[in-house]
C-alpha cells in the first residue's frame, strides 16, 4: 500500500500533531513564512526528517500548486470501524452526535462537511466504501486537517449501519428539502445521526427508509436548493445549538 501525500499548512500541522505516522516533511527553500518554520520545528521535534525543495518540486510531489510551501509524506489514512467506535463509547455519558454522508462525490464537499462536523462537535463522520469519495489529499486539504481530529468511519452498507446505530439508541434524521418539518421544529438532542444525501440525487430510498424523520432547511428566496456541504453545515450547527442549551 503506497504512502499518502498531504499538502497545505493546516492538514500538515494536524497530521504532525496527531497519531498518523509521518515519514518526511518537504518545505519550500525560498520564502519566510513563519508557519512553515513552526511546522519544520514540530517535525524535527517528532523525529520526522525535513527536506528543503524548490517550489516546482513541491508542486510535483503534491500534484497540486496549492501546497502553501509544505508537503508531508505519511502512512495511508486509517478509517475507523463502526463496531469498534460504538464499543469504545459504551457507557459514555456524552450523547452520540454523528454525521452520515450518502454518496458524496465531490472531494471539496466531503472535506468541507468533515470540517463542519468537527467544528460542530460531532464525534464521527460515516461514509460508504463504494460509489462515493473517500479520504484523498484534496479532501484533507479541503477539511483544513479536520480529518485528523474526528473519526471517519467507512462502511459497506449505509442502511445496515443505520440499523446498527438505531439499536445503539440513536435517532436518525435525514436532510430533505421537501420535508414537512424543518430543523427548528425538530429535536436534535440526544443520540443523533444526521444524514446528508449526495449532491445530485439526495438520499437514496433504502437510506431514507431507515430515517426516523426528515428535516428541511427553511429557505426565503433565491435558488431552490443549497450545496450539500452548505446544507450539512447549517443543520450540524443547528443541532450543536440545541445540544448546548440546558
Amino acid at each position: 500500500m503506497s504512502d499518502d501525500i498531504l499538502y497545505g499548512v493546516n492538514p500538515v500541522r494536524e497530521a504532525l500533531r496527531g497519531n498518523r505516522r509521518a515519514f518526511e516533511l518537504f518545505v519550500q527553500t525560498s520564502g519566510s513564512d513563519q508557519r512553515i518554520a513552526k511546522l519544520a520545528a514540530l517535525a524535527e521535534e517528532k523525529g520526522v526528517p525535513v527536506r528543503r525543495r524548490e517550489r516546482a518540486d513541491l508542486e510535483r510531489l503534491a500534484g497540486n500548486p496549492h501546497h502553501q510551501g509544505v508537503v508531508l509524506r505519511v502512512a495511508p489514512f486509517a478509517y475507523a470501524d463502526l463496531h469498534d467506535f460504538l464499543a469504545a463509547r459504551a457507557g459514555d455519558a456524552t450523547p452520540l452526535f454523528l454525521l452520515m454522508l450518502d454518496n458524496i462525490q465531490d472531494p471539496h464537499n466531503l472535506g468541507a462537511l468533515i470540517r463542519s462536523a468537527a467544528c460542530a462537535g460531532a464525534q464521527a463522520v460515516i461514509i460508504p466504501k463504494d460509489r462515493a469519495c473517500g479520504i484523498t489529499p484534496v479532501v484533507e486539504k479541503s477539511s483544513a486537517g479536520a480529518v485528523e481530529t474526528i473519526a471517519v468511519i467507512q462502511v459497506t452498507n449505509l442502511a445496515q449501519a443505520l440499523e446498527q446505530l438505531k439499536q445503539a439508541g440513536c435517532w436518525v434524521y435525514g436532510l430533505d428539502g421537501e420535508a414537512e418539518k424543518d430543523m427548528y421544529q425538530t429535536d436534535l438532542r440526544g443520540n443523533l445521526v444526521l444524514v446528508v444525501g449526495s449532491e445530485g440525487e439526495g438520499l437514496r430510498p433504502l437510506v431514507r427508509k431507515q430515517c426516523d424523520g426528515l428535516v428541511a432547511i427553511p429557505q426565503y428566496g433565491g435558488v431552490s436548493s443549497l450545496n450539500a456541504s452548505v446544507a450539512g453545515g447549517i443543520v450540524l450547527f443547528e443541532a450543536a445549538r440545541q445540544r448546548s442549551m440546558p
